[in-house]
């Protein structure tokens, strides 16, 4: 590969804090992130769960940092980065992947269960954006990516505290990029399309209703793999994206382009 390329996206020397890292696409983000250089950091609440994932990243060679934090708490938040700037230094890289999702008809939710989402998938990525960036802005360098979904531009039944949890954090990003671009800061966000992790095997049997429903709306024809996401995040944390900023990349196997058909249909219809 020609050696120009190969420096765009190296990222040898920059740290880079993925929360949620411990599991699934936070995960396949990490192992890209740390494959193309960084200095890896990985977030989540369970101490076993985080000593587990240390131990298959290590499998693959990589050593990873692990810290146990809650995202929606500023305290701990503020306590774990001070950590990991004086033991590995100033993040880089921040991946806000960290989120719950809470099914529940909207006259059935308990506004608890409205509020933690909340609180997780779009304060949380507030908070610990807060508390990197006036590092970034000091080095006039840094990459922030915040993990939406294809629920930051629909909805669906069932899932109205998500819905707006990662509608807030599409336009959150749009004005941190208002507010930070200035400083040579990139703020973009993924969009995951269905992506086949551990926590979608269920739904992704042969005979399953939703399998069927994914596999007729995405034009790909197949599920999404965690390093599809990972991919994505490489270009987004590397040199390449210097001049993407604002910008909600949907990786989503063209599901957004789709107004719905049954595959191997050929429907022609007036409108």
């Amino acid at each position: 590969m020609n050696e120009k390329i190969t420096k765009v996206f190296d990222l040898s020397g920059k740290v880079a804090l993925v929360t949620g890292g411990a599991h699934g696409i936070g995960m396949a983000i990490g192992k890209v992130l740390a494959d193309a250089g960084a200095k890896l950091c990985i977030n989540g609440t369970s101490h076993e769960r985080l000593e587990k994932s240390k131990n298959e990243f290590a499998k693959t060679g990589i050593d990873v940092y692990t810290t146990a934090f809650d995202v929606s708490n500023e305290q701990e938040v503020n306590e774990a980065i001070s950590r990991i700037e004086a033991e590995i230094g100033p993040v880089d890289i921040l991946v806000n992947n960290a989120g719950i999702i809470k099914r529940a008809p909207i006259l059935e939710m308990p506004l608890s269960d409205f509020k933690q989402v909340i609180d997780i998938d779009l304060i949380g990525p507030l908070i610990v954006s807060k508390r990197v960036v006036p590092e970034m802005i000091n080095k006039r360098a840094g990459k922030i990516i915040n993990i939406c979904s294809l629920m930051s531009n629909y909805g669906r039944i069932s899932v109205a505290a998500y819905a707006s949890a990662k509608g807030g954090l599409k336009l959150l990003t749009q004005n941190m990029t208002c507010e930070w671009a200035k400083y040579n800061i990139q703020i973009n966000g993924i969009a995951p399309g269905y992506i086949a992790t551990s926590q979608t095997a269920p739904i992704r049997e042969e005979s399953h209703p939703f399998n069927d429903l994914v596999l007729a709306r995405t034009p790909a024809g197949r599920w999404g793999e965690p390093e599809d996401i990972g991919n994505a995040a490489l270009f987004l944390s590397s040199r390449a994206s210097d001049f993407v900023n604002g910008h909600i990349l949907y990786v989503d196997g063209g599901i957004l382009a789709n107004f719905g058909y049954v595959q191997g249909e050929n429907v022609v219809a007036d409108e």
